[in-house]
């Protein structure tokens, strides 16, 4: 297998609307049906949203989901201490390095500056 992936929550988000761009777009479901993976954090933002109904629900539930560990709950607050990422984002950080997962996601801004987690955006594809 070559690389692998963990899908954030906007790039779920703008997969599912269809506004990624096409080469963003064709990319990610070519992730999504090779292995979709996600974290417990990114089930959580993307099912909590009022437009998630039951399609996507379907949809998220073929993922696999990455559940907290004591091994990510430590490398999170390593994250949190030294780059002052939100919980969220450093949850999701820690699960994509820890599993040594490129994380998908156009949150650049927040995600770049974390040492070791390799980021691609699909806007940039």
């Amino acid at each position: 297998m070559g690389k692998r992936y963990l899908i954030d929550s906007n790039t779920l988000i703008e997969y599912i609307g269809k506004t990624l761009p096409e080469k963003g777009q064709s990319f990610v479901a070519s992730v999504i049906d090779e292995e979709f993976n996600i974290s417990f954090i990114n089930k959580i933002e993307v099912l909590s949203h009022p437009s998630a109904g039951q399609e996507i629900t379907d949809f998220i539930n073929l993922a696999g989901v990455f559940d907290v560990t004591n091994t990510i709950i430590d490398k999170t607050i390593e994250i949190r201490k030294t780059y002052r990422t939100k919980l969220p984002d450093a949850l999701i950080a820690a699960t994509a390095m820890i599993y040594d997962l490129t994380l998908i996601s156009r949150n650049e801004s927040d995600f770049n500056k974390i040492q070791g987690l390799q980021v691609l955006n699909p806007h940039s594809i």
